[in-house]
């Protein structure tokens, strides 16, 4: 008994440090990752301190995550960053062999590991002596991508490197790795075009399509660590709106169905009073009724994305869609004999 309420102790003290009590024979592995946008370390095991900042946040109702249009793109599933100070890996890692120890493990269970955080190969007593001048880096994963295969190639076992000095490990955390996780937070509202006849088109006549300008404004989403000066800022921007008119049986407006943005901002042009004789610089022409149903119009807005980060770093990531489908009723044209 008296063990028993020992080791509930000390699981509730692990608990409140963020220490995972789920490890046994060594700190080899940090547990599942639960996504925490503040940063920190909370709960029973260890997230990413990584934070996000968004400027130009979309509305919530329809909005969501740009989609890469770049095949097979997509932003580091894990990698390794900065977490411990010496003293408090220290704090972290012996509170582990305890609970194993308490619960019957055998000391060959931890060995290699004291050998290698404590005994001197290669380090001694956890770097203490080396608190504030370097950092304990330890494997994390993307808790968008927790379930990606790739999540688990991340297994280097914590190390040490000095303040001010570069890693130089495979998947080590930078400013690219920190752009690629802000790309992937993007969230752009929906495409909602304006159309002229707006609520029902008529077989053969084109239906005009844009958006004003003004309508989409640029997004940003700033990815940074703390305490490293490790930061990156991606901005998505609206370049183009591709249209599928959601049946054969019907032409884009330009036939690619591709309405580049214009200088002022704006997609396309409205429709106004002496343009039915017009064709439009953007919008669809129906060739069949839809009858008593509707055709799903897919209007696409592609955002270009670039990046900037510490140290004078940035270019280009692979742009990003969104997608939004209007319903579109479409009639034959009524004549009348006389």
């Amino acid at each position: 008994m008296t063990q028993r309420c020992a080791l509930a102790g000390l699981t509730a003290a692990l608990l409140l440090l963020g220490v995972d009590t789920a490890v046994a024979g060594g700190i080899g592995s940090n547990g599942a990752q639960t996504e925490e946008t503040s940063g920190h370390a909370s709960g029973p095991v260890l997230d990413s301190r990584v934070s996000f900042h968004v400027k130009g946040r979309a509305p919530v109702k329809d909005s969501g995550p740009v989609t890469s249009t770049a095949v097979g793109w997509e932003p580091p599933a894990c990698w390794y960053e900065p977490y411990w100070k010496a003293e408090d890996f220290k704090t972290y890692t012996e509170a582990n062999w305890s609970i194993y120890e308490s619960v019957g493990g055998t000391p060959a269970g931890i060995a290699d590991d004291k050998a290698r955080y404590k005994e001197g190969h290669p380090y001694k007593d956890f770097n203490v002596a080396k608190n504030d001048e370097g950092m304990w880096w330890v494997a994390v994963k993307n808790p968008k991508m927790k379930d990606d295969p790739d999540a688990g190639t991340c297994g280097r076992k914590p190390f040490w490197v000095d303040n001010g000095q570069n890693p130089d490990v495979p998947q080590a955390i930078d400013t690219e790795t920190l752009a690629g996780l802000a790309h992937q937070r993007t969230v752009v509202p929906p495409t909602r075009i304006s159309m002229a006849p707006d609520g029902r088109s008529t077989v053969n006549a084109p239906t005009w399509i844009w958006l004003d300008q003004g309508a989409f404004k640029p997004v940003s989403v700033t990815a940074s660590l703390p305490g490293t000066g490790l930061w990156a800022t991606t901005t998505a921007r609206p370049v183009s709106l591709h249209l599928d008119a959601g049946t054969e049986d019907a032409e884009t407006l330009p036939a690619s169905g591709e309405c580049r943005i214009n200088d002022d901002g704006s997609i396309g042009e409205p429709y106004a009073r002496g343009k039915a004789e017009r064709t439009p610089p953007c919008g669809v022409r129906y060739l069949r009724s839809s009858g008593d149903g509707t055709y799903a119009l897919e209007a696409t807005l592609t955002w270009e994305i670039t990046w900037q980060g510490a140290g004078g770093t940035g270019g280009d990531l692979p742009d990003g869609t969104f997608a939004t489908t209007t319903e579109v009723p479409v009639q034959e044209i009524q004549s009348v004999n006389r």
